[in-house]
């Protein structure tokens, strides 16, 4: 394939997939400074190997290369006991990118009630162990189907249900908790 060729499918295949792979990284890292420095570094992968793509879901194909980029970063560059927690704006930032946003009508005061709700929802996803938090993350926040999220993980996919089902549960209880604590 010519370099032009290439740099085509590139565009074609990788680019229209970019906020989902940023996304991702943030979930993944913690905050947007180091899923930036992931996302290039996958972004150079998908180059070098966007001839060899041989189609298919493109957009499941770049979160695995951006998922498997961020634990190979995170083990260079981050002590071992180090635990990410993702901020607030990432959130908001998704929320905007899927046309839906923080509700405002009731004016400031359900402003900040639905910021706290979204901080603890935040806090909780960010808590959760690693193979739950990226099995939510890539099912409920990208919205990838079952077996996409079985292929990115390379587990069964009833591994991936039931690593959801758990996640789902943890998440409905600690939050059960901060609202009774509340």
């Amino acid at each position: 394939m010519s370099e032009k060729a290439l740099a085509e499918r590139f565009g074609e295949v990788v680019l229209p997939h970019l906020g989902d792979a940023l996304a991702l990284a943030r979930w993944l890292t913690g905050n947007a400074t180091d899923a930036e420095d992931v996302v290039q570094e996958a972004c150079v992968k998908a180059h070098a190997g966007i001839a060899g793509y041989a189609g298919g879901n493109a957009r499941a194909w770049l979160l695995t290369i951006v998922r498997n980029t961020a634990y190979t970063w995170m083990s260079r560059n981050r002590p071992r006991g180090m635990l990410a927690v993702g901020d607030l704006g990432d959130l908001d930032e998704m929320a905007a990118a899927h046309g839906t946003s923080l509700p405002n009508q009731d004016g400031p005061e359900a402003s900040l009630i639905a910021r706290a709700d979204t901080a603890a929802l935040e806090a909780a996803i960010a808590a959760l162990p690693q193979p739950f938090r990226e099995t939510l993350v890539l099912r409920d926040i990208n919205g990838l189907s079952y077996r996409e999220v079985a292929a990115i993980l390379e587990v069964p996919m009833g591994t991936v249900m039931s690593r959801l089902a758990r996640a789902r549960g943890l998440l409905v209880s600690e939050l059960g908790e901060r609202h009774d604590q509340s």
